[in-house]
């Protein structure tokens, strides 16, 4: 009985029409967020401060006129985003087309990695609010803190252990999305195009790569007992400047980060809802 209603509630939401906009207008704000951080990521490469993750991202819309009500508005496309990964984790994929069978190993995949995306776009959602409200903190800093509590422990260091192999699978699914092109099955336009195919690409293996070093580091920084180093994402991305030809691997990274926003922007038009 809960079971039905669950799923009652869920195909009443893919149902509305309004909170299908409100979702694609979600792909559009991620796709801003993603512009910023690669705008960031440049700045880094010549010099500049700051945090080359959602945070620093939130932070440079905060500093701009409006850029309370640019925040408020960046928690809300988010929400409803989530809010329909959360019917795709019910229902299973592109719960609006009608017809379409959900069964099997790979469906399983689908709901989980809806469920664990709605965890990631309310997250984002709750600190644009804080940064809002001008309470907003550094994601580096939070990781930074959560680490150096979990080193202090053996199951703390499983844990980890643990989060790092996720964040290195999640990277490395990136990649072989983009590689593979498997992106395209989420859109309604069919063979993707000869602009849309290479954004995906680029922005889908430069994203891996580097949620993928994200992850290396949070093992280096579990052997090592470093907590600097499970910073994420930025951490990830400032590792990049330090290596040998830093400058070109961060204008690099900034070019996918690029790619990849230009290509959310396809997913708030073409994306198979």
């Amino acid at each position: 009985m809960a079971d039905n209603a669950v799923q009652t509630a869920a195909q009443a939401a893919t149902d509305s029409r309004p909170l299908k906009v409100a979702a694609r207008a979600g792909y559009s704000i991620s796709g801003v967020l993603h512009l910023l951080i690669a705008y960031i990521i440049v700045g880094l490469a010549f010099g500049s401060a700051g945090n080359a993750d959602q945070s620093g991202a939130l932070a440079t819309l905060s500093a701009q006129p409006a850029g309370a009500v640019a925040l408020w508005l960046t928690a809300a496309g988010l929400v409803a985003l989530a809010l329909w990964r959360i019917a795709e984790a019910v229902l299973g994929s592109h719960p609006s087309e009608p017809g379409q069978e959900h069964h099997g190993a790979y469906d399983v995949f689908d709901r989980i990695k809806s469920a664990a995306l709605a965890v990631v776009y309310v997250g984002i959602a709750i600190a644009a609010v804080r940064f809002a409200n001008g309470s907003g903190q550094s994601n580096g800093e939070q990781n930074t803190g959560l680490t150096a509590q979990l080193l202090q422990t053996g199951w703390g260091k499983c844990v980890l252990l643990i989060a790092a192999a996720a964040i290195i699978g999640v990277g490395g699914y990136h990649v072989y999305k983009g590689l593979s092109t498997k992106f395209e099955e989420d859109l309604t336009v069919a063979g993707g195009g000869p602009l849309i195919t290479p954004l995906g690409i680029a922005g889908y293996t430069a994203k891996g790569v580097v949620l993928g070093g994200a992850g290396i580091l949070l093992v280096v920084a579990t052997a090592t007992a470093d907590p600097a180093k499970g910073a994420g994402l930025d951490a990830a991305v400032k590792s990049l400047g330090q290596a040998p030809f830093g400058k070109t691997l961060l204008v690099a990274a900034a070019m996918g980060f690029t790619a990849y926003g230009a290509y959310c922007f396809v997913l708030a038009r073409f994306a198979r809802m």
